[in-house]
């Protein structure tokens, strides 16, 4: 009799607990991995080194075969935001790195087995190398294309360490950008969004404007040196919907090239890698008047363009329309639907830089009060924000030797396309100046990479 209820306990017992292994439950053990510190067969080579295989001239995709080649790196992306897909991005060094590259992959949520830091490595053989969309990049090669290592054969090409390293991001400033440090993990100190881009009322999101289609590109400002640059952010992501954020401070990502290698971008991990502080910006100073924007009975100076078929016909308007770089390109006239409107780009030009002045006649304040400046703009092409207004009492007919004041003009973000936004209209407060003043256009671009078009229409200023 005892020997069986022991037997059923027992009995009982493998049922419960088979029972218990067919439970359905989100937890799991984390999938065992091919883990080695610095023992393995192979010879090891650089990142740096199989860049040289490629042969940029004939821009052939170079292959790697009979081979025991391996390569290192620290792994410095995570597609744990969605902000990268389907790719790692590695690094020779977890500090003072000197080279970078990008593998792609088939397989999502790589972040849970390469993870931020995590040391691996590739063995090239059967792996090929090119250079695509402005970067170096390892995958397989399929008619004529490098396209992502399939996730059956991840495991024979990517090695896992047990060794994890912080990262030590490299600091720079936008100016020092350059091929040197693309696929690198860099630090950004004294970075702000551009202030058109977060103001009441039209504050963007890192990625979630009707215009963004797959990233959202916004412009970032160094607040030492003044230069600019982008931070992308796929519309896959999960901030894309969050509001940038209104202040300064610092900016850590990768660097790399945008989608069509016009130019420098830095892609983040997670918004955790901006760190900006509150009531910390860096703006300069713009003209404060004070915070009229009614337009006066009296209309002091108006210019629709009508009638200007010629950008040369502003001339004889008295207007003074520059290229202060003695090069060919200036601000010329449009017409849409029979609207006239001048218009300046560095889109399809060789100038490099591109600064041109429009500045309209001289207009006279001292017989009105309380005037007010209006003007529409519309932004396509958009690439970058080149356009500022300013404003001065004592133009001296050459806009490098004249005293300026910035004027704090609402310039539109357009889309990428030639279709533009609307014109957007600017009010600002200018009585307190006196005498007669110049209003200046200045624009900024260079080919081939800050080529962003502008339409100005509508230019007045009124008071009482």
């Amino acid at each position: 009799m005892k020997r069986i209820k022991i037997f059923n306990w027992v009995g009982l017992l493998t049922i419960v607990l088979l029972l218990e292994s067919c439970v359905k439950t989100d937890d799991f053990d984390v999938p065992i991995t091919n883990e080695v510190v610095d023992t393995f067969n192979g010879n090891l080579t650089s990142i740096s080194a199989i860049k040289g295989n490629y042969n940029p001239t004939t821009a052939e995709i170079y292959t790697f075969q009979s081979t025991e080649t391996i390569i290192e790196g620290f792994v410095i992306s995570s597609d744990e935001a969605g902000n990268f897909y389907k790719k790692l991005v590695l690094q020779d060094k977890a500090s003072n790195p000197t080279s970078g590259i990008q593998i792609l992959l088939d397989e999502t949520s790589l972040f849970e087995s390469y993870e931020f830091g995590r040391k691996v490595y590739i063995k090239l053989e059967g792996l090929s190398l090119w250079f695509n969309n402005g970067v170096f990049q390892l995958g397989i090669q399929n008619r004529g294309d490098v396209v992502a290592i399939p996730q059956s054969l991840i495991d024979e090409h990517i090695i896992r360490s047990s060794i994890t390293s912080e990262i030590e991001p490299v600091s720079l400033d936008i100016l020092d950008f350059s091929e040197a440090y693309r696929n690198l993990y860099i630090r950004l100190e004294n970075i702000q969004f551009n202030k058109n881009l977060i103001r009441e009322g039209q504050r963007f999101t890192f990625a979630a404007e009707v215009t963004d289609r797959f990233d959202g590109e916004r412009q970032i400002e160094s607040c030492e040196t003044g230069s600019t640059s982008f931070l992308s952010t796929s519309t896959f992501s999960d901030f894309k919907s969050l509001l940038l954020p209104q202040f300064s401070g610092t900016i850590e990502g990768v660097l790399t090239r945008n989608f069509y290698d016009d130019h420098f971008v830095v892609i983040l991990n997670s918004p955790e890698n901006l760190q900006f502080e509150e009531d910390s910006r860096c703006d300069p100073n713009y003209l404060q008047c004070g915070n009229n924007e009614a337009l006066g009975p009296k209309v002091l100076f108006e210019e629709n363009f009508v009638g200007i078929s010629n950008e040369n016909m502003l001339d004889g308007r008295g207007w003074t329309n520059i290229n202060v770089n003695g090069g060919n390109e200036r601000f010329e006239d449009g017409i849409l639907n029979s609207d006239r409107y001048i218009r300046i780009s560095a889109f399809k030009t060789i100038e490099n830089p591109l600064e041109a002045w429009l500045i309209t006649p001289g207009i006279y304040l001292n017989n009105s009060t309380n005037e007010v400046l209006s003007f529409d703009i519309k932004a396509s092409y958009d690439n970058g924000i080149f356009l500022s207004v300013l404003i001065t009492n004592s133009f001296t007919g050459n806009p490098l030797t004249t005293e300026w004041q910035l004027l704090d003009a609402t310039i539109p973000i357009g889309p990428t396309s030639q279709f533009g936004t609307n014109f957007k209209n600017s009010k600002i407060d200018i009585s307190c100046f006196e005498g007669t003043i110049h209003v200046a256009f200045k624009y900024l671009g260079a080919a081939p990479d800050k080529t962003t078009t502008y339409d100005i229409d509508n230019i007045r200023v009124t008071g009482n």
